[in-house]
């Protein structure tokens, strides 16, 4: 897992290589997914700087720019929604998958090495080697199931 300091590190660097400016806004945008145990989509990062940067004119199209540019370079990464868009969340640890419920959108990490496994194994089988994977298995939690009945 690497420590918030790490993953700005990491910005600059690559802003640097593409002869990009290292910008307050691109850190706090990066710094909220980051530091939420949650996955947001653009409008809740919005909401965020607003609460807790007021003073920063950081507006919706800077946000969905700075998002898409930070899961270009794989800082962020993101679980899309389809026509309701996508929901974000900082690269800084281990991997994981998700479980997403098709009702409410609730959205749940997971790890499972037997999995893990078994992606290997059948990759191999292939002629395969994993060099990156997701997982998202779409549902409905329990709370959507009973709703339903």
């Amino acid at each position: 897992m690497k420590n918030n300091e790490t993953v700005l590190d990491d910005l600059k660097a690559v802003l640097k290589t593409k002869g990009m400016k290292y910008t307050e806004q691109r850190a706090i945008i990066l710094q909220i997914l980051l530091n939420i145990d949650d996955h947001l989509n653009a409008e809740e990062v919005l909401s965020i700087v607003k609460v807790k940067y007021p003073d920063q004119k950081i507006g919706i199209a800077t946000i969905y720019r700075t998002l898409n540019f930070l899961e270009e370079v794989n800082l962020i990464s993101s679980i899309s929604f389809g026509k309701d868009g996508k929901k974000y969340e900082g690269n800084n640890e281990e991997h994981h998958d998700h479980i997403i419920c098709t009702g409410c959108g609730k959205i749940v990490e997971f790890l499972d090495d037997t999995i893990e496994k078994k992606q290997e194994e059948i990759a191999s089988q292939n002629g395969f080697k994993i060099t990156d994977h997701t997982m998202q298995i779409f549902g409905l939690c329990s709370e959507c199931q009973s709703t339903k009945k």
